[in-house]
């Protein structure tokens, strides 16, 4: 269990070098991958059930001891991100299926991957994990809906069949994963510190197989993508703490605001994309999981040099 712990936090630490060394190794040969791609909402709800495992009601206990935050992160969430990737999509006159994609990739919810960063970043961890929580629930209504009112211009979309999707490999892992935690605590105490190598294997195999099924669409429209999705997760990024400034919150708040709204669960932009619209489509999202898991590390490293004034911590 030890080697297993070790390896779990080597793997956290460099995720974003394992993310890339997987894309490109799925990129040169495609054909070994290209079967998993049958298995990814398989692998997403194994994701989100290791997220249901930590899961635990205290993280809801800031949604009503200080709502305003929380509330601010959440519009933040679903309003710069959505209406950002369309901006965008517009802006650079992206092909159908990779407006889509961005569209997308700017409805899901938060990433879990945002915690950690909100903490290395001297943020506030405990907005974070309720932000990520909140916004991860409201996922069925949200992503189906501004898919449908952004997106379908583009492609056709079926909020009830998306509705159902989310409902299966997102809240119903979660939920068995929290039941597990609470009817099983010692056992999964000794076991939660290996979720994280399960959570990082099964995003990695997510990648490879949406690589692999877009070797060839990687090679025209490869740098187009990442040019829009740095360009979403910069915008996300910094409207996400301008909004806070503006609001007057702390600067540790503004942190974890910033981190939240930036970084998206694009395991869940990749399902998605994959089940009800193309592999191209999930494109947008396979650079999300390179790119955010950059481009966070970056800023959590500037702010955690930066220590937060003490007037600002609560």
């Amino acid at each position: 269990m030890k080697i297993l712990e070790k390896i779990s936090v080597f793997s956290g630490k460099y995720f974003a070098v394992l993310v890339i060394i997987a894309a490109v190794i799925a990129f040169i040969f495609p054909s070994a991958f290209v079967g998993f791609g049958g298995y990814i909402p398989i692998l997403l709800g194994g994701v989100m059930f290791g997220m249901g495992l930590t899961l635990k009601p205290i993280d809801f206990k800031l949604v009503f001891s200080r709502p305003l935050p929380v509330i601010l992160g959440i519009l933040g969430q679903y309003t710069i991100m959505p209406l950002g990737a369309f901006g965008l999509a517009y802006v650079m006159k992206l092909p159908p299926e990779l407006a889509a994609g961005l569209v997308l990739l700017g409805s899901v919810p938060g990433g879990t991957a945002s915690n950690v960063m909100v903490y290395l970043a001297k943020g506030n961890v405990a907005l974070s994990v309720a932000m990520t929580s909140l916004s991860t629930m409201l996922a069925p209504l949200m992503t189906p809906l501004l898919l449908y009112l952004l997106a379908g211009q583009w492609l056709p979309v079926d909020p009830m069949a998306m509705f159902m999707s989310i409902i299966q490999v997102i809240i119903l892992p979660i939920l068995l994963g929290f039941l597990v935690q609470r009817f099983f605590p010692t056992a999964v105490a000794k076991s939660v510190t290996v979720v994280p190598l399960i959570s990082v294997v099964a995003i990695l195999i997510i990648v490879t197989a949406v690589t692999a099924a877009n070797a060839a669409n990687v090679v025209t429209s490869g740098v187009l993508v990442f040019v829009a999705v740095f360009l979403h997760n910069s915008l996300g990024l910094l409207l996400g703490y301008a909004v806070a400034l503006i609001m007057k919150l702390d600067e540790n708040d503004r942190r974890a605001i910033s981190l939240e709204v930036g970084m998206q669960n694009s395991g869940l932009g990749v399902a998605l994309a994959t089940a009800h619209f193309s592999p191209l489509a999930a494109l947008p999202s396979v650079w999300g999981a390179i790119w955010h898991n950059i481009s966070g590390p970056i800023l959590a490293t500037i702010w955690a040099n930066k220590p937060v004034a003490k007037k600002d911590v609560k």
